[in-house]
């Protein structure tokens, strides 16, 4: 009942703001049940619910299509693509079957540094806290206190204080970084199938589903020299067209907020290389006219059907977003 609510209050709203515009919606997980300390994540009962309102509420186009589809200027209305961040194996075991059941697609960006047994920087952080043997432990080398990890309370905290610290090193001081961070907490055995398999990324492509370069070690591209920067694109998309036998045209520039994690130079970078288009993690929507290179992103996290879908189409009502370009450019 509440999902046709939902549907019947978002094509409402939609039919008010369904003009030349485009949502990007931007997933990165899809749990099997919800996480202690984390229940906001998306789960598989969660994430079919939104599913089943994207599918009778909007069109959803392929990334691919969409893009091409600014630049013609032609957008069906209520327009929207899906996209996921990073690799994850859930997304293929999880995810999948839900947006297959649903009748729908989406682009799976890949860090492909990470497959067959990676993990994530981010996921060495979460995991070390939540499995670690120390109740308590000295973060002082980080610039940071003495953390209690008596309660999932406690562990989350102590998560959401290191991540920004570690994110924002380079890929060797944040290597460092994480290996100090476990003999801290001399954690259990961390977990080493979290991210895709290369099988697993072709029988995504097999699917029907849409694949995207996203780097080769996730680096944020404003702390690495253009050089790297693009190898790190480079590489990552020579990996993926091999594995898959496909071109990949579609980039994701990590942690993805203009200027403060990549600039418009990488943008530049990504076009001369070849993809058709990227996208950040600047909320809002698109319109023709936007940047195809830098295309904004934008999920509500509200966790019931009817807020979620309203704020969706708050968004889309708020006008296109437009990130400013240098003057030289």
């Amino acid at each position: 009942m509440a999902a046709g609510l939902a549907a019947s209050v978002g094509m409402r709203g939609l039919s008010l703001a369904s003009g030349q515009r485009l949502s990007i919606l931007i997933f990165h997980r899809v749990l099997a049940a919800p996480d202690a300390l984390f229940p906001a994540e998306v789960d598989a009962a969660r994430f079919d619910r939104l599913m089943a309102l994207v599918a009778r509420s909007f069109n959803v186009l392929t990334l691919a299509d969409a893009v091409r589809r600014l630049g013609q200027g032609n957008l069906p209305p209520r327009a929207l693509c899906i996209t996921f961040d990073d690799g994850y194996a859930d997304n293929h075991d999880i995810a999948l079957p839900i947006l297959q059941r649903h009748g729908l697609s989406a682009c799976f960006f890949i860090a492909t540094g990470f497959l067959d047994g990676g993990r994530m920087f981010n996921d060495s952080v979460i995991e070390c806290v939540r499995r670690s043997s120390a109740k308590r432990i000295d973060l002082a080398e980080f610039g940071l206190g003495v953390f209690d990890l008596g309660t999932p309370q406690r562990c989350v905290a102590a998560i959401s204080t290191l991540l920004p610290v570690i994110k924002y090193m380079g890929p060797a001081q944040r290597q460092a970084a994480l290996q100090r961070l476990q003999q801290h907490c001399q954690p259990s055995p961390l977990p080493n199938d979290m991210m895709m398999t290369r099988a697993q990324v072709r029988a995504m492509h097999a699917a029907g589903m849409e694949i995207g370069a996203h780097t080769v070690q996730h680096p944020i591209l404003n702390l690495v020299d253009d050089a790297e920067a693009e190898r790190e694109l480079a590489d990552s998309r020579s990996l993926l067209q091999n594995l898959i036998d496909h071109p990949v045209a579609l980039f994701a520039y990590p942690n993805g907020r203009p200027d403060k994690d990549y600039g418009h130079r990488h943008a530049v970078i990504a076009a001369r290389l070849g993809f058709a288009g990227a996208v950040s993690t600047a909320p809002g929507v698109a319109a023709p006219g936007s940047d195809v290179f830098q295309l904004p992103r934008f999920t509500p996290w509200d966790m019931s059907p009817v807020p979620w879908l309203a704020r969706l189409v708050a968004k889309r009502r708020g006008g296109p977003f437009q990130i400013a370009r240098p003057a030289t450019a």
